[in-house]
């Protein structure tokens, strides 16, 4: 079903994802096939994707062709100066200081003490998602960790209200990295966007030029597909 955003997300929930890529124009093609996105300018080179004209994530251009192709998610944050101190004590690194974006907000980029990296996102005239927990839209974020223990210390600690406050429903899971990647694969965050039917996306995602990673499997959370889009950057269908 799907959920609207309340006027401002809660500290520690997943408010936000962008994508960096080499080619915007070829990430508009990709996902506006896979999702049925549209897309309007945003700031700098970046464009919102727009869900029945809900917004649900930004493609961003790479501008150093160094950085990865990836997706990130951002967490919301009443604060995001206090949050970055915060994550520096806790053993966690500050990537990018906190950077105004234009009157949408202010954001951060991050990595915990495993060097997994994630973003901050202090909102001002936009919130975050405009709809979640729906096909086409952000479902959930998994950190695939060396040790999860650690995680959930640093985590917790970090948004410890938003994972383990009364009443929280956290779109935010850790898990062990070989439990879906060789061993070797660094600590990472995947997103995951929600679809009706798994099986029937990776055929969509072939044709479009991406490649299936893992699955599909069965998780706690759904039956979930690892996947890379046709630039590289990985992301995961999620079937509820």
């Amino acid at each position: 079903m799907a959920e609207n955003r309340a006027s401002v997300y809660a500290e520690g929930v997943p408010c936000w994802v962008d994508a960096q890529l080499p080619d915007v124009d070829a990430g508009k093609r990709f996902y506006g096939e896979l999702f049925g996105w549209g897309f309007e300018e945003a700031y700098g080179s970046s464009v919102w994707a727009r869900l029945e004209g809900e917004p649900v994530a930004a493609l961003a251009h790479k501008t150093d062709g160094r950085m990865p192709t990836v997706w990130t998610v951002y967490f919301a944050t009443p604060d995001a100066q206090k949050t970055a101190r915060r994550i520096q004590h806790a053993g966690g690194q500050v990537i990018m200081a906190p950077l105004p974006v234009g009157g949408a907000g202010t954001t951060v980029l991050a990595a915990d003490p495993e060097g997994a990296v994630f973003g901050l996102w202090q909102p001002a005239g936009h919130p975050g998602f405009g709809v979640r927990h729906r096909p086409g839209a952000f479902a959930w974020a998994q950190l695939y960790a060396r040790d999860t223990e650690a995680a959930n210390t640093f985590y917790g600690h970090l948004f410890h209200e938003a994972l383990f406050g009364p009443g929280a429903e956290p779109d935010f899971g850790r898990a062990p990295v070989g439990d879906v990647f060789p061993e070797v694969m660094p600590p990472h965050f995947l997103v995951h966007f929600g679809v009706e039917d798994c099986e029937a996306t990776l055929g969509a995602v072939s044709r479009l030029g991406g490649r299936v990673q893992a699955g599909p499997f069965t998780a706690s959370y759904g039956i979930v597909a690892v996947v890379t889009d046709n630039q590289g950057a990985s992301f995961a269908l999620l079937q509820r």
